[in-house]
C-alpha cells in the first residue's frame, strides 16, 4: 500500500508540474511548438490515473462527491490530450486558434473539468485526508479558469488558474510522498534496519 501511495504522490507532483511547464514554454514560444506540445500530451496522459490514485488514497473519507469528480476531471483530460494530438497533426499555432477550431466540445469539456474538479476539490476539503490548502489553492485555479471562460478577461489568467490548479495537485501528491517517506523512517529499528511494511 505504501508503494502504491508514493507512485501516487509523485505522479501528482510531477504530471501536474510538466503541464506548467509546458504552459510556460508557450507563452515563452509565444504559441505551440512540437516539443512543447508532445510534453503537453505527456503530461495530460497520465493524469486520469492520478486523480483515480488521489481519490483511492483518501477513501473511504472523500465518498461519492469525491470519485464523480475524481472520473470527470480525468475524462476531461482524455479529451484534452486527444486534442494536443490535433493541435500536433494540424499544426495549429496557438490556445486561441485551438479553441477557435475544435468549438464547442472543447468548451464543453472545459465546463466537465470546472464542474467535476470542484466536486472532487470540495470533497478533499471535507475527507481532511490531505492538507486543505492545496485542494483550495485547487479550487482557486479553477474559479479562474470558469471566470475566464465567462468573462473578457486576459488571456494569461488562464495560464495564471491552470498554474494554481497543478499547484494543488503538486501539494496533494508532495504531502502523500512525504507521509509514506516519514512513515518509512518511523517503521525503522534501533539497528537502522527497516521494519517490514504492515
Amino acid at each position: 500500500m505504501r508503494e502504491l501511495q508514493r507512485l501516487v504522490g509523485w505522479g501528482a507532483i510531477l504530471t501536474p508540474a510538466l503541464h506548467s511547464l509546458t504552459d510556460a514554454l508557450e507563452w515563452l514560444q509565444g504559441g505551440f511548438s512540437p516539443l512543447q506540445l508532445w510534453l503537453n500530451y505527456a503530461a495530460f496522459l497520465p493524469l486520469p490515473a492520478v486523480m483515480l490514485g488521489l481519490y483511492a488514497v483518501q477513501r473511504p473519507r472523500i465518498g461519492a462527491l469525491g470519485l464523480a469528480g475524481a472520473l470527470g476531471y480525468g475524462f476531461a483530460f482524455i479529451y484534452f490530450a486527444h486534442t494536443t494530438l490535433v493541435a500536433l497533426a494540424s499544426n495549429v499555432p496557438d490556445y486561441a486558434s485551438l479553441w477557435h477550431e475544435l468549438g464547442p466540445g472543447y468548451t464543453a469539456y472545459g465546463a466537465l473539468m470546472i464542474v467535476a474538479g470542484t466536486a472532487f476539490g470540495v470533497a478533499t476539503l471535507r475527507a481532511r485526508v490531505l492538507p486543505g490548502w492545496a485542494g483550495a489553492l485547487f479550487l482557486v485555479g479553477l474559479a479562474i479558469n470558469l471566470a475566464v471562460g465567462l468573462l473578457p478577461l486576459p488571456e494569461i489568467l488562464q495560464t495564471i488558474g491552470s498554474t494554481a490548479r497543478n499547484a494543488g495537485l503538486v501539494g496533494m501528491g508532495a504531502a502523500l510522498a512525504w507521509r509514506v517517506r516519514a512513515d518509512r523512517l518511523s517503521s525503522r529499528d534501533p539497528t537502522g534496519r527497516n521494519q517490514p511494511f504492515v
